[in-house]
C-alpha cells in the first residue's frame, strides 16, 4: 500500500481546497494510505473530509507573513522540522509555499505538485519562493507537474521552461452524484422571479472573480430595458465595495449577494444562467458544478473556458474577457431565449464528461505510474 501525502496551506472555501477533499474522498483506500496536510488548521471544507483520511495540520491558527518567514529557511530544512516524515509520494496540491516545501523532500519520495492557476511571467512563478530563479531550481525537482487545464500547461511550461514530458494534464474531481443529489433541494430563503431572467455566480468576491465589472454590466444591461437578476454565492474582502455600489444605483431589487452557502446547488441549479466573469482562472470548479446541474454558462476567456465550453462555444458562451464582453455574451443569452434554451441542454451533455470515476482513475492512474 503507498503511502500518499497531500499538502495544502488550508481547507478554505477555494476551488482547490474543494476539489482536493473531493479527490482524497475518491481515491482508492485498498491502494493507498492517505494523509492531507495543511499548514493552518482552518476552513470550511474540513468537515467535508471522510473519517479515513488522516489529517495533520502545523499551525492551529492563520496568522499574516508566514510565507516570508519560510523563505528565511530552505525546503529541506522546512520539510524536516514541519513535515517530518517519509511517504511514497509527497504532493503539494498548489504552486507556491507548499510547493517550495515539498521540493525539499530529503527522502525517496516521488514529488508531485498541482498547478491551479495560470502562471503567466517570472514575477507569479516566484510566489512563494525567493525569486524566480530559485522557483525554476525548485520546480524542476518534481518527478511530475500536474496541470488543471491545457492553458494552465503552456502557460507554466513557457515560463518555467521544464520539459513538457514532465507535465501533463488532469482536471478536477467533482463529486458530480452528489450535486446532482444536493441541487434538488428546496430553496427556501429565496423566491426566484419566474418571469425575469435569474443569473448567478459562486466564488470568492475578490478582484480577480471580476464582479466589480459584473455589476456595472448589469447596471448597464438593466438600464437598457433587459430585465434580469443577479445573485452571488460567496463571501470576500470586496463585499462591501460591491455592496456600495448596488445600493449607489438602486440595484438592491435586481443584484444580490447571498454569501457562504453550503449547497450552492440549489440555486445554481434554479438559475437560468451562470456567469463567470474572473479576470483569471485555472480551471473553474464553479463552472463545472453548473454543468454538472445543467445551467448555461457565459465565461471570460481565461484558462480552462474552452476546454469546459468548446473552443467553438459548443458548450457555453466564451466571451472576450473585458466589460466589453461580459456585456454582449449576457445581453446575447437575455435577448435569445431560444439559445438559452438550446444551451441547457448542451449543459447537461457537457456535464456527464466531467464525472467523478473519470478524474479519480486519471489520477490513481498518474500516482500508479511515478
Amino acid at each position: 500500500m503507498k503511502k500518499i501525502l497531500f499538502f495544502i496551506p488550508n481547507l478554505m472555501h477555494g476551488g482547490a481546497e474543494k476539489v482536493l477533499v473531493n479527490l482524497v474522498n475518491n481515491l482508492d483506500k485498498n491502494k493507498y494510505n492517505i494523509t492531507l496536510q495543511t499548514i493552518f488548521d482552518v476552513g470550511v471544507n474540513k468537515q467535508y473530509l471522510n473519517k479515513n483520511i488522516n489529517y495533520k495540520y502545523i499551525f492551529k491558527r492563520l496568522f499574516k507573513g508566514s510565507t516570508s518567514i519560510f523563505k528565511l529557511f530552505s525546503p529541506r530544512f522546512l520539510y524536516k522540522y514541519l513535515i517530518r516524515y517519509e511517504y511514497d509520494v509527497v504532493i503539494s496540491y498548489l504552486e507556491g509555499p507548499t510547493a517550495r516545501i515539498i521540493s525539499g523532500c530529503p527522502y525517496k519520495s516521488k514529488k508531485v505538485n498541482w498547478i491551479h492557476t495560470e502562471i503567466k511571467d517570472e514575477h507569479q512563478l516566484a510566489l512563494g519562493f525567493r525569486n524566480s530563479y530559485e522557483a525554476k531550481v525548485y520546480y524542476a525537482k518534481f518527478n511530475k507537474i500536474i496541470c488543471v487545464s491545457d492553458t494552465v500547461k503552456q502557460n507554466f511550461s513557457k515560463i518555467s521552461r521544464l520539459k513538457e514530458t514532465n507535465i501533463d494534464v488532469l482536471y478536477n474531481t467533482n463529486e458530480t452524484e452528489q450535486i446532482l443529489y444536493k441541487s434538488k433541494d428546496i430553496v427556501e430563503d429565496i423566491a426566484f422571479d419566474k418571469n425575469t431572467i435569474n443569473i448567478c455566480s459562486v466564488g470568492k468576491i475578490t478582484k480577480i472573480k471580476g464582479y466589480d465589472r459584473l455589476t456595472r454590466v448589469h447596471k448597464k444591461l438593466i438600464d437598457e430595458g433587459l430585465n434580469h437578476h443577479i445573485y452571488i454565492l460567496g463571501i470576500g474582502e470586496d463585499e462591501d465595495k460591491i455592496n456600495k455600489y448596488i445600493k449607489e444605483n438602486n440595484l438592491q431589487n435586481t443584484f444580490t449577494l447571498l454569501g457562504f452557502r453550503d449547497n450552492p446547488y440549489k440555486y445554481v441549479a434554479r438559475c437560468d444562467l451562470f456567469v463567470s466573469s474572473s479576470y483569471r482562472e485555472g480551471f473553474s470548479t464553479a463552472v463545472t458544478e453548473s454543468l454538472v446541474v445543467g445551467t448555461p454558462v457565459v465565461s471570460t476567456l481565461c484558462s480552462g473556458a474552452q476546454e469546459l465550453l468548446g473552443y467553438n462555444n459548443e458548450y457555453g458562451l466564451v466571451v472576450e474577457n473585458s466589460e466589453e464582453g461580459i456585456y454582449e455574451g449576457i445581453k446575447k443569452l437575455l435577448e435569445d431565449r431560444e439559445l438559452l434554451a438550446y444551451y441547457k441542454e448542451k449543459a447537461i451533455e457537457r456535464g456527464n464528461f466531467f464525472s467523478k470515476e473519470k478524474t479519480v482513475k486519471a489520477v490513481e492512474d498518474m500516482i500508479d505510474s511515478l
